[in-house]
């Protein structure tokens, strides 16, 4: 198949030149099945669009970096946390048709230079802070090898797409490679939103809040649309900073079938956030946390609104006040929580309570099990509202 070498189009590799023309030349001129190809240097760039049946190769030693100017991402209706939004143009985007078969590939870097970009998107308030990658409503989608960097809010954002692999992929939102650390929030690694049949890989993340997000929308919008995030399994996977795996707290077109295995969690705050509140209806069914260990020293966060423990299911995410024990009306705002499982984990965390259990009263989470689980935190097990709680050898120890 073809390839199509961004140089060849013009695209200047210095680091100061914005080329985001010529690099968009070099997509429209490919073909069915081509390749666009990004040599050795740094590409400063403002908003790409790619397209169908084509790849993206990212050589080793090349870096795609984003504009400093953000007049570079016009701003476009984007489904974010949970409904459309205006938001500033990602570095890499797809248009809202329906589209096939796209790869991103290479050992190079995609870096949002979300650092930058963070103040003067939020100052000039045209939208929504923009992300590094979003790709939407696409089948087959592969992403391997490369390093996805720093960007404005979540990192790499995939909607409404089905068939997705991600492999091999670095993503630092918090900290780059050195350890230094970005000036932005709202950092999500990877947020997988009303996707299906998604297989997440070897990856390696390392971000400024949740590393890996399964959402489906959120409230009315969320359920009107009603696309659930579906068989996705997160695998051989290491996370470093940020909180672990999370589902929701959008997830009102429904979440279920999630395979969380064989992962490494260091210095995450958490292995397993579970966050389904009143108003967001849908459903969180068969989710699966299975051969995981976390070793977290960081003292960063503790308990608060946003966070309760380093393994926990939270009903009344984001409230800082709440009485577990008052009721609600039962309504389409409620959500239903069913089958979380969490066999062979052994954590340890320097932050707060070891595990967090609590359903709506009106409510309660159903069937929730812990199976050969050791767990150690400042504080032990909390559980409230859990309708069907099982603990077989578990193993829970506090310093309080």
């Amino acid at each position: 198949m073809k390839t199509y070498n961004i140089a060849d189009y013009g695209a200047v590799g210095d680091g100061v030149t914005v080329c985001t023309e010529e690099i968009q030349r070099a997509i429209d001129a490919c073909e069915k099945g081509g390749t666009v190809y990004v040599p050795a240097g740094t590409y400063r760039s403002g908003a790409l669009w790619l397209k169908s049946d084509m790849t993206l190769y990212v050589e080793k030693g090349a870096r795609l970096l984003g504009s400093d100017d953000p007049d570079d991402f016009p701003a476009y209706t984007y489904l974010f946390e949970g409904s459309p939004q205006l938001c500033y143009a990602s570095l890499i985007n797809i248009d809202s048709a329906p589209h096939r078969n796209i790869t991103i590939d290479g050992e190079g870097v995609i870096d949002g230079n979300g650092a930058v970009l963070f103040a003067p998107q939020r100052r000039e308030h045209k939208g929504r802070r923009g992300r590094t990658i979003c790709l939407r409503n696409t089948k087959n989608v592969t992403i391997r090898n490369v390093t996805v960097r720093q960007s404005p809010a979540w990192c790499l954002h995939l909607v409404f797409c089905e068939e997705v692999v991600i492999d091999n992929v670095k993503v630092h939102t918090k900290y780059d490679e050195d350890g230094n650390k970005y000036g932005t929030c709202n950092g999500d690694g990877i947020d997988i939103d009303s996707c299906r049949h998604v297989r997440i890989t070897n990856c390696m993340i390392a971000s400024q809040d949740d590393c890996i997000a399964i959402k489906s929308g959120k409230d009315v919008i969320g359920r009107r649309v009603g696309i659930p995030s579906e068989d996705v399994t997160i695998e051989n996977c290491t996370f470093r900073s940020g909180f672990g795996v999370a589902i929701g707290s959008e997830m009102s077109g429904g979440v279920r079938d999630v395979y969380v295995r064989n992962c490494t969690f260091t210095d995450t705050h958490s292995i397993a956030t579970i966050k389904a509140i009143r108003g967001r209806g849908g459903y969180i069914k068969n989710i699966h946390y299975e051969n995981c260990t976390l070793d977290n020293t960081s003292t960063e966060h503790k308990d608060c609104e946003w966070f309760r423990g380093a393994l926990y299911l939270d009903g009344f995410y984001s409230h800082r006040e709440f009485d577990p024990s008052e009721k609600a009306e039962i309504n389409e705002g409620t959500p239903e929580v069913d089958g979380i499982y969490f066999n062979n984990i052994d954590l340890r965390t320097a932050a707060g309570r070891a595990i967090y259990l609590c359903g709506l009263p009106e409510a309660p989470y159903k069937n929730v099990y812990l199976m050969n689980v050791k767990a150690h935190g400042v504080e032990g097990l909390y559980h409230n509202n859990i309708d069907n709680l099982q603990l077989i050898d578990v193993k829970v120890t506090s310093d309080k």
